[in-house]
């Protein structure tokens, strides 16, 4: 049984390394492409709008819910608001092109349909909702970045943070538009080095030191999941609301992407599990696991996070019964074909990743290789 927990554990982490180095280059890039005043323009604002936007930029990145919470972050870090950032938070790992297509694959086009509309419905809904929640959408960290932005250069101490950021470079003559003392530099190509410096910097330093202890933890307990509550036991639920409360209670906290979950959830189908049923694990699976609780928590607050938990659960729901309503109103048909459809992303790429991010998280390593990462 350990060695059993412990391959699942790994085979977890498997699925989760490449989406998860994709969502830190995603936050890396939104961080130093996307200036603070774009992202405010763009999903900043409150109202309809900025979640709209957000649940539609969100859509069809192909990013689970181990790889958005990077780039949820260095959204909200850049800019956005609170409300726009949960929206963001549950449409991209609800549904991606590849999932749909996947879904379309094993399940036909009713579910092609309803699962990527009813992510955005949760998106939005839920967006709303947290529009509703008092609190601070600003964390201490941007406070002091707006402070340096100011002084980027105030300190003996400062400077040679920022020099490998090329904040200052060693010459002292004063650059147009710039805060801080230094030579304009006309080389494209090491202005380009210097960008993908700070990109690597921020999402395989910064970031993944703040959130890889709860990863890690989610991906343990997704592994323990795995071990003792295998699919039979779901199927045995079947139908109605009652089927749909379980696939809830054992989806929230489970770490599923959406691409893996549709043949998990073709294979429900054929054992017995309604489509409202199925849909609703197609919707909270992907969208939630512990690790985004304890994060959500350190960056937007408990209220926004309960918020999030609570609406998406109630939206998901809904959205089931809506299902089921439909396929026997309009007499639908929504049929598993389990075919030989290939979700699966080649093993060397996977074991790529996951070593790299082993080398990424360890500190000492990181810094004794690549010192400039910090």
């Amino acid at each position: 049984m350990l060695i059993e927990l412990l391959n699942n554990i790994w085979l977890v982490f498997l699925d989760t390394a490449f989406w998860l180095l994709l969502g830190l280059l995603t936050a890396g890039i939104i961080k130093l492409f996307i200036s603070e005043n774009t992202m405010r323009r763009w999903v900043g604002g409150r109202g309809l709008s900025s979640i709209l936007r957000a649940a539609l930029f969100g859509a069809p990145l192909p990013l689970c819910s181990c790889g958005v919470l990077p780039a949820a972050i260095g959204l909200h870090r850049a800019g956005a608001s609170k409300e726009a950032t949960v929206s963001f938070l549950i449409s991209t790992p609800e549904t991606s092109i590849d999932s749909v297509a996947v879904t379309y694959a094993l399940m036909g086009p009713v579910m092609a349909i309803f699962r990527p509309v009813s992510a955005l419905v949760n998106a939005v809904g839920t967006g709303l909702l947290t529009t509703f929640v008092s609190g601070d959408d600003v964390r201490k960290e941007d406070k002091k970045s707006e402070v340096a932005a100011e002084h980027c250069c105030s300190s003996e101490k400062d400077t040679q943070k920022q020099e490998a950021l090329s904040c200052c470079a060693e010459s002292s003559e004063p650059v147009e538009g710039g805060c801080c003392p230094g030579s304009a530099v006309s080389d494209n190509k090491e202005r380009a080095a210097n960008k993908l410096l700070q990109v690597i910097s921020y999402a395989g330093a910064e970031l993944l030191d703040d959130i890889s202890k709860w990863l890690f933890i989610g991906i343990v307990l997704a592994g323990i999941m795995m071990t003792f509550i295998p699919p039979d036991w779901l199927a045995q639920w079947g139908q109605g609301l009652t089927a749909m409360l379980v696939m809830l209670v054992v989806g929230v906290p489970m770490y599923i992407c959406a691409v893996a979950s549709t043949p998990v959830a073709a294979g429900l189908l054929l054992a017995g599990v309604s489509p409202g049923a199925v849909l609703v694990f197609l919707l909270v699976g992907p969208a939630t696991n512990i690790a985004s609780f304890a994060l959500l928590k350190q960056e937007l607050g408990l209220k926004v996070t309960a918020v999030y938990l609570s609406g998406l659960s109630v939206l998901s729901l809904i959205m089931g019964l809506l299902l089921e309503w439909l396929l026997t109103t309009q007499h639908w048909q929504v049929e598993a074909r389990m075919g030989d459809a290939n979700t699966m992303l080649p093993e060397a790429l996977s074991l790529f990743s996951a070593f790299l991010l082993i080398f990424l998280a360890i500190k000492p390593l990181r810094r004794a290789v690549i010192p400039q990462l910090g």
